[in-house]
């Protein structure tokens, strides 16, 4: 069978909340010596820009850091947090906002699972990828990912699949302390590995 080809550009181009929101279901390949590792994408966070989203590594302006959000939509912006965690997100936001980006944070294996299980250090099941850190580390995604081209079928991309039949939820995003009322994180009703049930809202 055919290998998909990534999403275009286009897709990206628009405002970050509806790519936020339409970006569930859609799968993500991540190209590797051993192999490729697969997974469907079940939860997401959208961040904006300035005054539109103060809890956003944009709200202040672009720095050598976060430049990748201020950048050319269809591009990962990778971060390091809590000094052991690498963070996927997606540029992606309309031509009137500055930047923005959408931050992975569930993902369901699908393909290379084995592979996601040794880079996750024997974990397995639903604690595999159920969060933006530890999908990180099953899909070796670090900062050398950082400003990749997900247009392009190389290291990392992603692809559509099945038309999704899950519902599609929000609730308020997970681990901020500013703009705590916008529910901006949005993931798949029932789905194992969306991270954390207990901040769903119906």
């Amino acid at each position: 069978m055919k290998e998909p080809t990534p999403v275009k550009r286009e897709f990206y181009n628009r405002d970050t909340i509806k790519v936020a929101k339409d970006i569930l279901g859609k799968v993500i390949v991540r190209k590797t010596k051993q192999g490729n590792i697969v997974g469907r994408i079940v939860e997401v966070e959208a961040y904006k820009f300035g005054e539109h989203d103060k809890a956003s590594h944009a709200s202040k302006g672009c720095t050598s850091s976060n430049q990748a959000m201020f950048g050319e939509n269809g591009f990962a912006y990778v971060y390091f947090t809590y000094g052991m965690y690498f963070m996927l997100n997606v540029v992606a936001k309309k031509k009137t906002d500055h930047a923005g980006a959408v931050l992975i944070r569930g993902v369901e294996p699908i393909d290379g699972i084995k592979h996601m299980v040794k880079n996750r250090k024997g974990k397995d099941g639903i604690n595999l990828t159920n969060g933006p850190g530890k999908l990180s580390q099953a899909l070796q995604i670090n900062k050398k990912l950082n400003n990749h081209d997900l247009t392009k079928k190389e290291k990392l991309f992603i692809v559509d699949s099945e038309k999704r039949t899950e519902k599609v939820l929000s609730s308020g995003r997970i681990g901020i302390s500013m703009d705590v009322e916008k529910e901006w994180r949005f993931y798949l009703d029932g789905n194992a590995y969306v991270s954390k049930y207990k901040f769903n809202k119906k």
